[in-house]
């Protein structure tokens, strides 16, 4: 049996929703888990999808952004990311983000990760792209943002990893995806 075709061992009995804003929906259910006993389950909902994109020059540079994040109260450094609102075709969001952060317009796009960011709490889908084919045409940073960025060598950032300068997640996976993808590991 293949895991996609399990059958579900959890029975929802109700749900409320318990907050929302425009990004995110909190439902409560009321669950039988697994061993048939009743419980509650939270769920975070995403109205976005996260979108990550490593932009490579002709020389395997890229870009990086370092921004305070709140729900942390840190400053991090991370690949470009963004959200893809629902009804907004991915690879526009992509295209967006890279300019909003980067300043950058790319001529190429290539998928090369889909991921679960959270999976026992959250629907959150993600999507990392490299982009090529590059030109600078200037950031514009939401309001919102405080962006510090950073032109680096590719190896330099897949270090930064492996040190734990780099712990956002989505970075993480992208930026080691990214170096099994330019290794030739497809």
């Amino acid at each position: 049996m293949k895991m996609n075709e399990a059958p579900n061992p959890w029975t929802k009995l109700s749900s409320e929703v318990k907050y929302e804003n425009p990004w995110i929906k909190v439902t409560e259910d009321k669950i039988l888990n697994p061993g048939g006993n009743r419980g509650i389950y939270g769920v975070v909902h995403f109205k976005t999808h996260a979108i990550a994109i490593i932009p490579l020059d002709e020389h395997n540079n890229t870009w990086i952004v370092g921004q305070y994040r709140y729900p942390l109260s840190s400053y991090e450094w991370e690949v470009i990311e963004g959200g893809c609102p629902e009804g907004t075709a991915l690879l526009d969001s992509a295209r967006r983000e890279l300019i909003e952060e980067a300043g950058l317009r790319a001529e190429e796009f290539e998928l090369i990760l889909e991921m679960q960011l959270s999976n026992s709490t959250t629907d959150e889908l993600s999507y990392t792209y490299i982009a090529r084919g590059l030109t600078y045409i200037g950031e514009r940073p939401e309001e919102d943002e405080q962006l510090c960025i950073k032109k680096l060598p590719f190896e330099e950032v897949y270090q930064m990893v492996l040190r734990n300068e780099i712990r956002d997640g989505l970075a993480v996976a992208s930026i080691l995806r990214a170096k099994a993808f330019l290794e030739g590991h497809k």
